[in-house]
Protein backbone atom coordinates (compact mmCIF):
# COMPACT_ATOMS: atom_id res chain seq x y z
CA UNK A 1 0.00 0.00 0.00
CA UNK A 2 1.40 3.34 -1.00
CA UNK A 3 1.41 6.71 0.72
CA UNK A 4 -1.59 8.04 -1.23
CA UNK A 5 -3.63 4.94 -0.49
CA UNK A 6 -3.07 5.46 3.25
CA UNK A 7 -4.07 9.12 2.91
CA UNK A 8 -7.30 8.18 1.16
CA UNK A 9 -8.26 5.87 4.04
CA UNK A 10 -8.16 8.75 6.58
CA UNK A 11 -11.02 11.22 6.64
CA UNK A 12 -10.21 14.90 6.41
CA UNK A 13 -10.89 16.63 9.75
CA UNK A 14 -11.71 20.29 9.01
CA UNK A 15 -12.01 21.18 12.70
CA UNK A 16 -8.23 21.09 12.95
CA UNK A 17 -7.80 23.75 10.26
CA UNK A 18 -6.69 27.02 11.82
CA UNK A 19 -8.30 29.75 9.81
CA UNK A 20 -7.92 33.48 10.42
CA UNK A 21 -11.65 34.07 9.89
CA UNK A 22 -12.55 37.51 8.57
CA UNK A 23 -9.06 38.90 9.07
CA UNK A 24 -7.86 37.59 5.75
CA UNK A 25 -10.72 39.29 3.88
CA UNK A 26 -10.57 42.69 5.57
CA UNK A 27 -7.44 43.69 3.65
CA UNK A 28 -9.34 43.24 0.38
CA UNK A 29 -12.36 45.32 1.43
CA UNK A 30 -12.77 48.99 0.79
CA UNK A 31 -13.66 51.31 3.67
CA UNK A 32 -17.05 51.85 2.05
CA UNK A 33 -17.70 48.12 2.19
CA UNK A 34 -16.77 47.95 5.86
CA UNK A 35 -19.06 50.89 6.62
CA UNK A 36 -21.98 49.21 4.85
CA UNK A 37 -21.34 45.93 6.68
CA UNK A 38 -21.30 47.72 10.04
CA UNK A 39 -24.51 49.57 9.19
CA UNK A 40 -26.15 46.29 8.17
CA UNK A 41 -25.17 44.65 11.48
CA UNK A 42 -26.49 47.68 13.41
CA UNK A 43 -29.77 47.58 11.45
CA UNK A 44 -30.21 43.91 12.33
CA UNK A 45 -30.06 44.79 16.05
CA UNK A 46 -32.83 47.40 15.78
CA UNK A 47 -36.30 46.63 17.09
CA UNK A 48 -39.26 47.65 14.93
CA UNK A 49 -41.62 50.22 16.42
CA UNK A 50 -44.67 48.57 17.96
CA UNK A 51 -48.00 49.42 16.38
CA UNK A 52 -50.37 50.83 18.99
CA UNK A 53 -54.11 50.47 18.57
CA UNK A 54 -56.83 52.63 20.13
CA UNK A 55 -56.90 50.53 23.32
CA UNK A 56 -53.19 51.03 23.90
CA UNK A 57 -53.45 54.77 23.31
CA UNK A 58 -56.42 55.01 25.72
CA UNK A 59 -54.45 53.20 28.44
CA UNK A 60 -51.48 55.53 27.94
CA UNK A 61 -53.77 58.57 28.16
CA UNK A 62 -55.48 57.26 31.32
CA UNK A 63 -52.16 56.54 33.02
CA UNK A 64 -50.90 60.05 32.20
CA UNK A 65 -54.09 61.59 33.63
CA UNK A 66 -53.91 59.46 36.78
CA UNK A 67 -50.26 60.37 37.32
CA UNK A 68 -50.95 64.08 36.94
CA UNK A 69 -53.99 64.03 39.26
CA UNK A 70 -52.23 62.03 41.98
CA UNK A 71 -48.83 63.69 41.39
CA UNK A 72 -47.02 60.33 41.36
CA UNK A 73 -44.05 59.07 39.39
CA UNK A 74 -44.42 57.20 36.13
CA UNK A 75 -42.19 55.03 34.02
CA UNK A 76 -42.40 56.09 30.38
CA UNK A 77 -41.24 53.63 27.75
CA UNK A 78 -40.29 55.33 24.48
CA UNK A 79 -39.11 53.99 21.14
CA UNK A 80 -36.57 55.89 19.09
CA UNK A 81 -34.17 54.74 16.35
CA UNK A 82 -34.88 51.06 16.85
CA UNK A 83 -34.45 50.82 20.61
CA UNK A 84 -36.52 51.28 23.75
CA UNK A 85 -35.67 53.86 26.40
CA UNK A 86 -37.12 54.10 29.91
CA UNK A 87 -37.51 57.29 31.91
CA UNK A 88 -38.84 57.63 35.43
CA UNK A 89 -40.20 60.86 36.85
CA UNK A 90 -43.29 62.94 37.39
CA UNK A 91 -45.24 64.55 34.57
CA UNK A 92 -45.34 68.31 35.00
CA UNK A 93 -47.37 69.27 31.93
CA UNK A 94 -48.81 67.99 28.66
CA UNK A 95 -48.80 70.10 25.50
CA UNK A 96 -51.42 68.64 23.15
CA UNK A 97 -50.82 71.23 20.46
CA UNK A 98 -47.08 70.54 20.37
CA UNK A 99 -47.69 66.84 21.12
CA UNK A 100 -45.13 66.73 23.95
CA UNK A 101 -45.03 66.05 27.67
CA UNK A 102 -42.54 67.35 30.18
CA UNK A 103 -41.22 64.98 32.81
CA UNK A 104 -39.18 65.97 35.81
CA UNK A 105 -36.91 63.56 37.61
CA UNK A 106 -34.44 64.17 40.42
CA UNK A 107 -31.76 65.65 38.17
CA UNK A 108 -33.45 67.38 35.21
CA UNK A 109 -36.58 67.86 33.17
CA UNK A 110 -37.13 66.05 29.86
CA UNK A 111 -39.45 66.84 26.98
CA UNK A 112 -40.83 63.71 25.32
CA UNK A 113 -42.72 63.51 22.04
CA UNK A 114 -46.12 61.84 22.42
CA UNK A 115 -45.55 59.91 19.20
CA UNK A 116 -42.45 58.23 20.69
CA UNK A 117 -44.29 56.92 23.77
CA UNK A 118 -45.02 53.19 23.70
CA UNK A 119 -46.12 52.59 27.31
CA UNK A 120 -46.73 54.51 30.54
CA UNK A 121 -46.76 52.76 33.91
CA UNK A 122 -47.89 54.52 37.09
CA UNK A 123 -45.52 53.90 40.01
CA UNK A 124 -47.28 54.14 43.37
Amino acid sequence: MGFFDEMMDHQLDLSQVKDRGNKKWVAMMLPEHLKLIREYVDDQKKIPKPVLDEWDLDIIQENIQIAMKRNVDVEVKTWKNGEFNFQIGSISWVDLKGRTIEMEDVFKSNVIQLDDIVDVTVLE
